[in-house]
This record gives C-alpha cells, structure tokens and sequence, in this order.
C-alpha cells in the first residue's frame, strides 16, 4: 500500500515521542520500556491505516503491541488513531521490516502479525517478500520458543508460495484456511484490515495461517 505524502506527519510524530519509538536501535530488550505494564509483546508489520493493530489492543489490554510501518505516511495514520484512543498497551514504530533482528533481542516478542504484505509477484523480488526465508530466519530470532507468525492474504500466490517457504524452514502450521471468512471458527476471532474488508466484499477469499517455528 503506497500512500501520498502527509506534510504533517513529522510534526504529528515530533509532537507525541512517548506513543511512537524514533531511535528503535536504542530498543532491542527495552521494548517493555515504553509500556504502563510488562506484557506479552506482538508486532505487526506493515500496520497500513491501522484498524487491525488497535481493535487488537483494544480487544486485548493484557497484551502489549507494537504498530510497524516502513512509509511515513502509514505510521502518521496509526499515530492519528492512537493520538486519540491512547491504547497504554499500542506502541509505533517507523521501521523496515527487513531490520527486525537490530531492532528486538532474541526471544522478545510473542507473536509476528503479516497482514496483506506485498506480493512482490517478480521472481527477481522473491528477496523482498515477507515470508522469505532470510524474514523467517529474523522472526525465528525475535519470537520465544512458543511465539507464532499469524498471515493473511488475499493473493493466492503469495500465499502458496508462504506455505512452501514455511514449510522449507521447518515451520509447523498450528491454523489453515483457504477462505478465512467462510470459516465459522476462525473467523469468529479475525479482525479485518481495512484493506481485508475492502476486498472481501468483492468476492476476493483471504487466505490464513498461523504457524510457529520447531525447536
């Protein structure tokens, strides 16, 4: 999701430095910091608008999140958001996703969220999707030993690429599902991203996974 330039976002993140990380390589082990409670500890990566990070912790107060964009203008959204809900248990990060190692200690955290992440369909980008190994290898490093990776997509093959990938790597698949939101049981529990609840309605199936790593 690409996003046009928003001429006050630096100001909006200048201004509230306790709700958004801006020197995250200060971070890795320190995460709890910057939390009312020490909880468990999710991330998000690639939060676009959102709705998805902040109906979780909305939904979840015994749980600690974390918000992580790479485009200023996503986070600037998040922000805008948590400006107003003041979550004490929603943090945000403007960050690349591929830097996850130097920005948390191993074993931090206990849950990777991956939601809509672009396809990157090029062969010559296999590198730069989300669910490839050298990412895997980083999430295995940041997540405890019960820790999970939660997916979606509505793109078909990315998500048969992911289900190889993982499984490559060794990865055990806890929840599966091909149309997440004819699944009575796991959808009872999905939160829609804005993007998610754009194109269901169009007749595009999400497809699901949780999955963790074997030790």
């Amino acid at each position: 999701m690409r996003l046009r330039n928003k001429p006050w976002a630096k100001d909006m993140i200048n201004d509230n430095l306790d709700l958004i990380a801006v020197q995250p390589e200060n971070m890795p082990g320190k995460w709890q910091d910057r939390f009312e409670k020490k909880q468990p500890l999710f991330i998000e990566v690639g939060s676009g608008k959102g709705k998805f990070i902040t109906e979780l912790a909305q939904q979840n107060p015994q749980n600690n999140y974390i918000a992580m964009e790479v485009q200023e203008g996503a986070i600037a959204l998040v922000l805008k958001k948590q400006v107003e809900l003041k979550l004490p248990n929603l943090q945000l990060l403007l960050a690349n996703g591929a830097d996850l190692s130097d920005l948390f200690a191993e074993s931090e955290v206990d849950g990777v969220y991956l939601n809509f992440s672009d396809p990157w369909p090029k062969t010559r980008h296999e590198k730069r999707r989300l669910t490839y190994k050298s990412f895997l290898k980083q999430y295995q490093y940041i997540l405890k030993d019960d820790g999970y990776l939660q997916f979606k997509t509505d793109n078909q093959g990315l998500f048969e690429y992911s289900l190889v990938s993982m499984n490559n790597f060794g990865m055990k698949f806890d929840e599966l599902s091909l149309d997440l939101h004819n699944d009575e049981v796991l959808n009872a529990k999905n939160i829609e991203t804005e993007y998610e609840k754009k194109f269901s309605k169009k007749g595009f199936r999400i497809n699901y996974l949780k999955a963790q790593f074997k030790n």
